[in-house]
């Protein structure tokens, strides 16, 4: 089981206290990468930011990033074409030894479509210790300063501004007012330090909870610029049961589907997180 989120148990409860049934759809047809970006504007995205890069089709995301190699040997024979990877932030619970600016360059060459997470502080009111936890009084300060860092960490390795970086939002009980408040001051500040360094900002949270105090408060000042939701519903979509209306359209959700699948492609056996992706990646020095 990967470390870097919930554990399923955990993640299923997190949904519950939103008050949200787990949702039931149809499929994604998996699609080429493209370069179009979004069709609807999206509220507090840096005016000299060039059209993003998207992408559409299946991604996987898993705690540590694969080797190379092993990137190679599914970019070959797995129906993946994009990767996140975790770029930075205190929570971020694994360690990263492959992950450089050499091999974001070299499996960018291969094909790869790569969508940059960052996990910042977590809400007050969730369970379980966290290295960094914000509170009301240092959400603000908190976003500030970590969005700012999750542009450096994307420009380090190697990813330009105009790419996207996804703050990674863990569950919690939404109908906590005081807790979600204050997960919506680090959000705006977070998106606004981003936005700065000239990063498109995402924001990773699940579709009864985190993701759903977003949407409500979306479209607004500092908001993500992409969605990224999860909803453990086995629908390889974007589209089918989408819980938010007609937010965040135009090449800007991804929908993580399922956890925790032990998959082997080319000799190589990766336990992965599924996800329908139909958003921007990351734009990659080569």
């Amino acid at each position: 089981m990967a470390r870097h989120r919930l554990s399923k148990k955990h993640r299923t409860l997190a949904m519950a206290l939103g008050g949200a049934a787990l949702l039931i759809g149809g499929a994604l047809t998996a699609q080429a990468a493209s370069g179009s970006g979004a069709t609807t504007a999206s509220p507090a995205r840096p005016v000299s930011l060039s059209k993003p890069a998207t992408f559409t089709g299946r991604a996987f995301d898993t705690c540590t990033a694969p080797t190379l190699a092993q990137m190679k040997a599914w970019k070959t024979a797995s129906p993946y074409g994009g990767a996140a990877v975790y770029v930075g932030g205190r929570n971020r619970g694994c360690a990263q030894p492959q992950l450089t600016p050499d091999w974001v360059k070299a499996v960018s060459v291969v094909g790869w479509k790569l969508i940059p997470l960052y996990v910042g502080a977590q809400p007050p009111c969730k369970s379980g210790s966290n290295p960094e936890k914000m509170t009301a009084s240092t959400a603000a300060s908190l976003g500030a300063t970590d969005g700012a860092d999750a542009g450096a960490k994307a420009g380090a390795l190697g990813m330009r501004p105009g790419s996207p970086v996804y703050l990674d939002m863990e569950g919690f009980d939404l109908t906590n007012t005081s807790c979600k408040d204050t997960v919506l001051t680090y959000t705006r500040a977070w998106n606004k330090a981003a936005h700065a360094k000239g990063y498109r900002t995402g924001y990773y949270g699940f579709a009864s909870s985190s993701a759903a105090a977003v949407a409500a408060a979306s479209p607004g000042t500092d908001m993500p610029d992409a969605i990224w939701y999860a909803a453990y519903d086995d629908t390889e979509s974007t589209t089918s049961n989408y819980p938010f209306g007609t937010k965040w359209s135009g090449h800007r959700r991804g929908h993580q589907y399922a956890i925790n699948k032990k998959e082997t492609y080319g000799g190589v056996t990766l336990t992965v997180d599924r996800n329908a992706w139909d958003a921007p990646v990351a734009v990659v020095a080569k």
